[in-house]
């Protein structure tokens, strides 16, 4: 799976013990707060039984594992997201909680990246070449000659 690092479920391991972000930082285990409970909307007998919904939480003010630089990134760039400083990710578009969980870590891998990235560069401007320019008026005027052409006619 994208995204963490660790043995999978599938082949028998543990869950992982760090959700990857970008480059060499992630997250440890230990800083995401797992909570779940039962998925809404239709699925029969299994989703009155099991608590497959998952929602993982993450203290953004509060971490350590990310630079400083990349905090305060996202602080600004999450703000309206926050509920305390706490960023929040919900999954239950599977039936499996496993798969919930590997949804949830996802998204908030990828929330996290997109929201510490770096600023893009600045536009710089530059000047409409002169033969552009040249040739856009040219055309204007060939065009409002024909259509002076199409009015001024006696057409009866």
């Amino acid at each position: 799976m994208e995204g963490m690092s660790g043995p999978s479920r599938r082949s028998g391991g543990l869950a992982p013990r760090h959700l990857a972000i970008r480059g060499s930082v992630s997250l440890p285990e230990a800083e995401l707060m797992w909570r779940f409970s039962r998925s809404s909307g239709p699925g029969g007998q299994h989703v009155n039984t099991s608590d497959s919904q998952v929602e993982l939480r993450f203290d953004l003010a509060r971490t350590e594992a990310l630079p400083e630089v990349w905090k305060r990134r996202a602080l600004q760039r999450l703000a309206g997201r926050l509920t305390d400083g706490v960023v929040t990710v919900r999954a239950s578009e599977h039936r499996s909680q496993w798969r919930n969980r590997e949804a949830a870590a996802v998204r908030l891998a990828a929330l996290l990246a997109e929201a510490t990235a770096p600023p893009p560069k600045p536009r710089k401007p530059t000047r409409v070449p002169r033969g552009t320019n040249e040739r856009r008026l040219r055309e204007k005027k060939h065009r409002s000659e024909t259509k002076r052409g199409r009015s001024l006619r006696d057409w009866s």
